[in-house]
């Protein structure tokens, strides 16, 4: 199909067609939004004030915190999201002394609020359509790889030309339906995030792993965050004379409540979904899920380990091993789901019902007929690609590796790229992004132990070697294969003492020199790098062109589903704004059992098990013996709510997001799914699918009885 009649047939059926988008089918953009049902599902408020392009709508409230979400609760810039996504920042500021993990923070005033180092806030001020400029770029006689190229100058092109208006604007070129059409979104960035209160570990991250995914849950999972500006509001880095960030859409409280069977929606940034997955895309992704969970089970045990002998070694670890266990819990869901739920099933009867579409004429055929089965020929080169890179990647991978050679492979990295022009260079060593990648080096020193990284490698390394020199890359070559451990040991030990990676002071300082200065030092780390980068650098320029012609297979499968759905279908989720809804509801996860949808200050109590991840603070038991709710108890529970239950499709990049009524006023903050619907990125199960919000009333009830943060709440007009 012509691709501009395509994107006609895309902008007609949404105009033409709103009752034929359902609650259940997806994330939607912004300017979908107005064309969904909303009304007849009980919306008490304009459609239109939800999107806005002057900034005024309510959708400009919510602001992406890099994979989190937030939302502004006050004209003073204060940002209200998840204590889990605000956790980053808490570890980096957090000492033995200064716990603020384990007993939380309320800043007294403005200026005792912290510093969140390394934390921004993206604020969107519009996007529109680009998709004639970043396809245009792809010319007949063209390789897979010098397509990639072409795209690629254009897209940094497209991003160049927006954020050259001012220093604060970030441009982000997404592409939806795989690149059937693509946006550009123009955001302003405010990289002075400041902690205001977040509450004790006790309380934020009550339940622990064990309640992690699962419901019934009371998590009271929550922190305040403030965005300062310099004093002429553009976007700055922390300075002492900087002031709160007036944002132009402000998000109302509403502490009413609501009932079973109300209308709530989600706005929020959610990651990656899968759900447009054809077959052989779905199956390849099922079996790297089953290697991630026993990849992230090695990792959390070592590290648990260390923690548990040093208080410091646990605080700098804490962010990363939060990260692992819940990324842990989400694999090792899926795969239950998958295989639970028969999804590899559902998703071959999917692909039969396509395939008998394009089959039923001519023209239909001869645009889409084949392209299942190239797909099945294709993931057999890209499942080969993907296992030759997989351990050089983990090796690499600050969330995987070694820290010290994480960050030595990003200083090879770094200074390599920084040779060529701005333009040629990977998106992330281009000038746009060097104050950031120098602050995620200088940032690293907080989130890692210089003697537990060696002995992580060390037991990283024997591993590889006993899995045979077959997985073992040509940097490893002197490694002996099936030799003893001591030689692995005196390998990592010569190489940690005399690396100056580990330096932090010194590790900024290569950022400035030249590949040449890099191999004149001589440092075994930076050496190692440079090996692993050699291999790598191979498979990265392969992955180009795979992926490439992946994204144009992807292009014709999904294009036919555009036209199967008469254009009427959201795109996955890739990080740009979304809008989701359903009711509140509660749900049957197995036979037998109803779970309703909310959840009390009773049933914290009720968990307590005087000791983490159980553990009730003495403070809480006294008020709810007391019944000393304020005004957050709900009539009808004759307690104080703490978390419930609606039937939207969230995933991970929208904890934090604020949970709306039909008013659109905020009732709670999304922090997670149950584990039954994890499998929602790939396809919802509508009885089955439910996303948890802590109640807003719970949040305040524990900001203004528990801690006293009366100013706050004054702040946001309660």
């Amino acid at each position: 199909m012509n691709m501009r009649r395509l994107r006609s047939l895309f902008a007609l059926a949404l105009i033409l067609s709103p009752c034929l988008i359902g609650a259940d089918e997806g994330m939607w953009l912004p300017h979908q939004v107005k064309l969904l049902d909303l009304k007849e599902r009980g919306l008490k408020m304009n459609p239109d004030d939800l999107f806005r392009a002057d900034g005024t709508g309510l959708m400009s409230a919510v602001v992406n915190l890099g994979g989190g979400t937030g939302g502004f609760v006050s004209s003073e810039g204060l940002i209200l999201t998840n204590h889990h996504v605000a956790f980053g920042a808490l570890q980096r500021v957090s000492t033995p002394e200064k716990d603020y993990i384990r007993h939380g923070y309320l800043a007294p005033s403005h200026t005792e609020e912290i510093p969140a180092p390394g934390a921004v806030a993206d604020v969107l001020l519009g996007y529109e359509d680009v998709t004639d400029r970043i396809n245009g770029a792809l010319k007949p006689g063209m390789d897979f790889l010098e397509r990639h190229y072409a795209q690629d100058r254009a897209v940094k092109a497209v991003v160049a030309e927006r954020e050259a208006h001012a220093p604060d604007l970030r441009a982000v070129v997404a592409p939806m339906h795989s690149g059937n059409i693509w946006y550009v979104f123009v955001y302003k960035r405010l990289r002075d995030i400041r902690i205001v209160y977040a509450p004790p570990l006790d309380l934020g991250n009550f339940g622990g792993e064990t309640d992690n995914w699962m419901w019934p849950r009371h998590t009271c999972d929550f922190t305040f965050l403030r965005a300062y500006v310099s004093p002429d509001g553009t976007g700055a880095d922390h300075a002492a004379d900087n002031v709160p960030y007036r944002p132009r859409s402000v998000i109302r409280i509403s502490l009413a409540g609501y009932k079973e069977g109300d209308l709530t929606f989600i706005l929020g940034y959610p990651g990656r979904t899968y759900r447009n997955f054809s077959l052989p895309e779905l199956r390849d992704h099922f079996d790297g899920l089953k290697k991630r969970v026993v990849l992230f089970r090695e990792i959390i045990d070592f590290y648990e380990q260390a923690g548990r002998r040093d208080r410091e070694v646990e605080i700098k670890y804490a962010g990363k091993l939060r990260g692992l266990l819940n990324s842990l819990k989400n694999a090792q869901g899926k795969v239950e789901g998958m295989e639970k739920y028969r999804l590899l099933e559902a998703k071959a009867a999917q692909e039969g019902d396509f395939l008998s579409w394009a089959q039923s004429r001519p023209d239909l055929s001869r645009a889409y007929g084949s392209v299942p089965g190239r797909m099945e020929l294709f993931m057999k080169d890209y499942s080969s690609l993907n296992a030759r890179r997989e351990i050089l990647d983990r090796l690499v991978s600050g969330f995987t590796g070694s820290t010290v050679l994480a960050q030595a492979y990003q200083v090879v990295r770094a200074v390599g790229e920084r040779q060529k022009p701005d333009l040629e260079r990977e998106a992330a060593y281009q000038e746009r992004n060097w104050p950031a990648l120098r602050q995620s080096v200088s940032l690293a020193e907080r989130g890692y132990d210089l003697a537990t990284d060696r002995a992580f490698l060390k037991q990283q390394l024997k591993s590889l070697i006993k899995s045979g020199p077959g997985r073992r890359p040509s940097a490893l070559e002197s490694l002996p294969a099936r030799g003893s451990e001591k030689e692995v040991e005196d390998f990592v030990d010569r190489m940690f003492d005399r690396t100056a990676v580990a330096d932090p002071v010194k590790r900024l300082e290569l950022l400035d020199k030249k590949p040449e200065d890099l191999r004149a030092l001589d440092d075994p780390a930076l050496d190692l790098a440079a090996g692993l980068e050699k291999d790598l650098s191979v498979l990265r320029e392969e992955g180009k062109a795979l992926g490439q012609e992946l994204m144009e297979l992807k292009r014709s499968y999904e294009a036919g589903l555009l036209a199967k759905k008469g254009g009427v279908f959201a795109p996955d989720a890739n990080g740009t704004l979304r809008f989701t809804y359903g009711e509140v509801r509660g749900y049957a996860p197995r036979d037998a059992v109803w779970y309703l949808p909310r959840t009390t200050l009773r049933g914290v109590i009720e968990k307590d098990a005087g000791e983490e991840p159980f553990r009730v603070p003495e403070k809480i038991k006294v008020l709810q013996a007391a019944g000393d709710f304020g005004p957050y108890a709900d009539p009808e529970l004759g307690d104080v709510p703490a978390c419930f239950l609606n039937v939207t499709n969230v995933t991970g990049g929208n904890s934090g997001s604020p949970t709306f009524n039909a008013r659109g006023e905020q009732v709670g903050i999304i922090f997670d799914m149950t584990y039954e619907s994890v499998t929602g990125d790939y396809l919802v199960i509508p009885e089955l699918q439910r996303s948890i919000s802590v109640d807003i009333r719970y949040v305040l009830f524990v900001t203004e009885k528990f801690s006293g943060g009366t100013r706050l709440l004054r702040e946001m007009g309660l």
